[in-house]
């Protein structure tokens, strides 16, 4: 084991230019996201509209942008990480759950963003246009949603070129050169039950994709557009990319196809429905005043279900390295 990591152990005099300049635009990229939340903890409206929903309940409001303010300056931490000597020296488990939550969180919004950009420019509309008050100002969304993506990219170089160094080993290879131990009956077992589970989260989400209102409140559903199709159809797409992951994982589907094709499915696909999932739970439970713009129950199973698939499939990921890793250490003893 020691020999296969010896790779990693390289940088030892920093790192190069380029996981310089990534770790730079990383940084900075959040340095507008954590200056808004913290102005709006403090009691600021700047980016608010008057008439906001956001403003029904300051005690939720505070509370979420300081849980947001925690989670976005985790990359500034994690950009230290993937770029420092003593960062190699992180538990595997400690550095890779922060990173899978980045990438859940990011992931949507580096797909959802720019295909939102294409359907505003033509003529799709939100809230604005259904004539109901608007969220947040339209600027706060191109600041807060460039930052993101900024984020999103600068991050996930890093973390390639540092997942690539110290567990390349791990996803090389083909499904079918995969040990008998890689694959056994408890993946086979996950990924059948986050397929059950996947069925109710992903009907309603290509049900509202398509325009169906059933289940919606009646807020969301006036303030539908084509910005909130693609929001729906994003969900369904990662539903499909973490259940697909998955089943070619656990029953060695695609059998030609490099291990890292299923492994990035199940790392994407359940870290985008599981944290998206949980954190659309968590904003529900200080939901806004009028009960018209509040999540109906029927949109919170579609979270918790979705977030439960996430973490099925995401278990999936983890048996699968524990495994690897496993038999590598037993070959290198």
């Amino acid at each position: 084991m020691t020999q296969s990591l010896a790779p990693a152990a390289r940088p030892t005099t920093g790192p190069g230019r380029a996981r310089r300049i990534l770790r730079a635009v990383a940084i900075v990229s959040c340095v507008p996201y954590l200056a808004l939340k913290a102005a709006w903890v403090a009691g600021s409206h700047v980016g608010i509209p008057q008439g906001s929903s956001l403003l029904d309940d300051r005690l939720a409001m505070a509370v979420i942008n300081g849980l947001s303010i925690l989670l976005d300056s985790a990359v500034i931490v994690l950009a230290l990480v993937l770029t420092r000597p003593w960062g190699l020296r992180v538990p595997a488990w400690l550095l890779a759950f922060p990173v899978w939550v980045a990438t859940g969180l990011l992931a949507p919004v580096m797909a959802g963003f720019p295909a939102q950009l294409v359907v505003r420019a033509f003529g799709g509309g939100g809230a604005s246009a259904a004539g109901r008050e608007a969220f947040l100002d339209e600027w706060v969304f191109a600041v807060v949603y460039t930052g993101f993506i900024a984020q999103g990219l600068a991050l996930g170089g890093l973390f390639v070129l540092y997942a690539r160094g110290r567990w390349g080993h791990l996803w090389r290879g083909r499904v079918w050169d995969l040990p008998v131990g890689a694959v056994g009956p408890a993946h086979r077992a996950l990924a059948v039950a986050s397929a059950v589970l996947a069925l109710l989260p992903l009907t309603l989400h290509a049900l509202w994709a398509c325009g169906v209102s059933a289940g919606l409140g009646e807020g969301r559903a006036a303030d539908r557009g084509g910005e909130f199709y693609v929001l729906e159809a994003l969900y369904v797409v990662f539903l499909l990319a973490a259940v697909t992951g998955a089943v070619l994982l656990a029953f060695r589907r695609g059998r030609a196809l490099p291990v890292a094709a299923p492994l990035s499915l199940v790392w994407v696909g359940s870290g985008a429905v599981a944290c998206w999932g949980g954190w659309l739970s968590l904003a529900s439970l200080g939901g806004p005043a009028d009960l018209a713009d509040r999540a109906t129950p029927l949109m919170n199973l579609a979270y918790a279900g979705q977030m439960l698939v996430g973490l099925l499939v995401a278990a999936i990921g983890v048996y699968h390295f524990a495994e690897r890793s496993a038999g590598t250490a037993r070959r290198a003893a």
